[in-house]
């Protein structure tokens, strides 16, 4: 067994939005050189985003599902009782392998269950080292396939989740710079309405599964306020007056 205070390793690898062709050279060297990769399913127990694009680099034998309860959203209680019961689990890991790896969609520092997970291991197994792989986010991969830019010259961009509320989302609309908003599946009425009071429908589009065989992109205006996949996304571009260079 490895000392675990000095010499085991929980590493969070970003594995992007579900096109495999989106893991980094790093991430997939992460995920092959690791003892385990942990993968988060629902507790439905179906294939999660992150699990099919890991198996495209590494055996299924080496990835090992923990169930989160990653569609909890109004019971807490039972939803940290999950993570509490995750953590566990790959403390158990990290008592037996050097190199523990944790495959999450996007971005590991980005909205992600990796963040519950490090604080846990931090409090149940102190030592451990734990480290990220950045990976690439559904804002980028959605303006690479629809053509949005992110941001120009002096713009900023505002990340909204809008499980936060659609009036976070409207308020974000009513500033300055590129809103984008992720996790509004379930609130696309409210969303649309949101860009319509602010006059941001125009530019703004949405997408979902990209990457994958059921992608969906589309403009914002199209939303007729149906229950969209709870992983949309939306971008909505800045203002932009006055041509090349007007924010420089």
């Amino acid at each position: 067994m490895p000392d675990v205070m000095s010499s085991s390793r929980l590493i969070g690898v970003g594995v992007g939005p579900g096109d495999p062709e989106l893991v980094t050279v790093k991430g997939v060297n992460a995920l092959r050189a690791s003892d385990v990769v942990v993968v988060p399913v629902m507790d439905s127990g179906e294939r999660g985003r992150a699990e099919a694009t890991v198996l495209h680099y590494v055996p299924e034998e080496k990835v090992l599902r923990v169930v989160f309860a990653l569609n909890e959203r109004t019971d807490r209680a039972r939803r940290e009782a999950a993570w509490d019961a995750a953590g566990t689990k790959v403390a158990e890991l990290l008592g037996t392998h050097r190199v523990v790896a944790f495959a999450t969609i996007g971005d590991p520092n980005v909205y992600s269950t990796f963040t519950y997970l490090a604080l846990t291991i931090g409090e149940l197994v102190p030592g451990t080292v734990v480290e990220t792989v950045p990976g690439i986010t559904a804002m980028q991969d959605l303006a690479a396939r629809s053509g949005a830019v992110l941001t120009e010259g002096t713009e900023p961009l505002t990340l909204v989740p809008v499980t936060a509320g659609a009036a976070v989302l409207k308020d974000a609309l009513a500033g300055p710079g590129t809103v984008v908003a992720y996790k509004f599946g379930r609130q696309a009425a409210e969303v649309a309405e949101a860009l319509r009071v602010t006059g941001r429908i125009g530019d703004a589009v949405w997408g979902s599964a990209l990457g994958l065989p059921e992608e969906s992109i589309r403009p914002a205006a199209e939303l007729d306020g149906e229950p969209l996949p709870y992983l949309s996304t939306l971008i909505a571009p800045a203002r932009r007056e006055g041509g090349r260079g007007g924010k420089l």
